[in-house]
């Protein structure tokens, strides 16, 4: 079973996402001096006194606008109906208005317990102010400048409190412990990553827009499925650095970059009806760095026409070739065709990148390779492998092999034990 759900609500630039990142002493959430900012509902693990449950930062409260608002408040709606307690979350500085009641009703509605937070309180002259927010109906206020921490202990204790025996009744798990395989969705914006996100776990858990930039974070989602456990992690669309936002998207970019080195096997996402871009490549890159297995999805398959698709595939591989033999995935996201096919070529490329050679078997593999093509110069004596994630084999050699030789044997080998697209490092030792 979950945590404990910690559910913040409230309207836009109270200070949400502050006060996630300072419940959780570290920044976990976008912050910015507008509105606005955090779209997705983003769960976050706190730990105090040894208590551990989870904070979901939410985009708040929206009144009626724009379909992305709308999706925002339905985000919200979706974190609110499974909270074990609710941060109401106002500003002293601008007092109570009219979106505060708004929110205090909505809040209140959902029937779960709720806890009056008021927010940027940095010295005992705003703490008067607070007692103003007693008509929301939301209880007493409980006063914190989640900027500086003031009351931050405080408000933890009160928390823990509240959701009491709660935290007994149910198991503790751990995002590092929970054995699920971490799949990062990356990619430019706007080629449909929320969209496939959506598709491969079965809900809209990410807000979908057409508009670049839409997702602000990087955000986690636990899948049970046929496969086995799965983290799917959808990021921000990363930009050419010249078209990156100073602040906002960088940091976002940033966050992106961290899922991919966290992650086990990393998605592209490529807009079929573009083809791969420079930016593309760029990512590629990034994606080997990593040294994670991959597969590359082209979205939007079926608005190509049908005498143009062998033209994009062969501009994918050539220009994608950083990832070597990584399987290409065509899909349509908002259709959901294809996407069945994403699973099972995860599970393949997770099995490969944990294979095991017997020492036996490498060694009768750099035998035949060798009589099969001889080297121009050195000899291969014996190999072992010294690792997996991913498999790492090195060659004892006499003399020198030159790179071209290197690149053979790391075919043969790759060929020879069927590890597909997984990355495959090799080293060599003078014997």
């Amino acid at each position: 079973m979950k945590k404990p759900q910690v559910v913040i609500v409230g309207r836009p630039n109270v200070g949400k996402s502050s006060l996630v990142n300072r419940l959780a002493a570290k920044r976990v959430a976008v912050v910015e001096e507008h509105r606005g900012v955090t779209r997705d509902r983003k769960a976050v693990e706190v730990e105090w006194n040894g208590v551990s449950f989870d904070v979901v930062d939410t985009g708040g409260w929206l009144e009626a606008g724009d379909e992305l608002e709308t999706k925002v408040s339905q985000q919200a709606d979706a974190a609110l109906s499974s909270a074990d307690l609710v941060l109401l979350v106002v500003d002293v500085t601008t007092g109570m208005v009219d979106e505060d009641s708004h929110a205090a009703r909505w809040a209140l509605r959902s029937g779960r317990p709720v806890l009056l937070v008021v927010n940027k309180v940095d010295d005992t002259l705003h703490e008067a102010s607070a007692w103003e927010f007693l008509s929301l109906g939301a209880g007493d206020p409980h006063c914190i400048s989640a900027l500086h921490g003031r009351g931050a202990g405080d408000l933890l204790d009160e928390i823990v409190t509240r959701l009491g025996d709660l935290v007994e009744e149910r198991p503790m798990e751990s995002i590092e412990e929970d054995g699920a395989l971490r799949v990062a969705i990356v990619g430019r914006p706007n080629v449909g990553k929320s969209t496939l996100f959506n598709q491969l776990i079965g809900e809209e858990r990410s807000v979908v827009h057409d508009m670049p930039g839409t997702t602000r974070d990087a955000i986690d989602t636990l899948v049970e499925t046929d496969e086995g456990l799965i983290r799917f992690i959808d990021t921000a669309g990363m930009r050419r650095r010249a078209k990156t936002e100073a602040g906002l998207e960088t940091y976002a970019v940033l966050r992106s970059l961290d899922a991919l080195d966290r992650a086990d096997i990393a998605v592209l996402v490529i807009d079929a009806t573009v083809g791969a871009t420079g930016q593309d490549q760029r990512l590629a890159e990034r994606i080997s760095a990593a040294g994670c297995p991959s597969l590359v999805v082209l979205n939007k398959w079926e608005l190509i026409p049908t005498e143009e698709r062998d033209h994009v595939l062969a501009t994918v591989g050539d220009r994608l070739a950083f990832l070597g033999d990584a399987p290409v995935i065509k899909t349509t996201a908002t259709s959901g065709r294809g996407v069945h096919r994403i699973l099972p070529a995860l599970a393949t490329a997770a099995a490969d990148y944990v294979k095991r050679v017997p020492t036996g078997a490498l060694n009768r593999a750099i035998r035949d390779l060798q009589v099969k093509q001889p080297a121009p110069t050195g000899k291969i004596r014996y190999a072992v492998q010294g690792a997996t994630e991913p498999p790492t084999f090195t060659l004892f050699i006499a003399g020198k092999l030159p790179p071209t030789y290197l690149r053979y044997v790391e075919r043969s080998l790759r060929e020879r034990f069927e590890l597909g697209s997984t990355p495959i490092r090799v080293r060599v030792r003078v014997d």
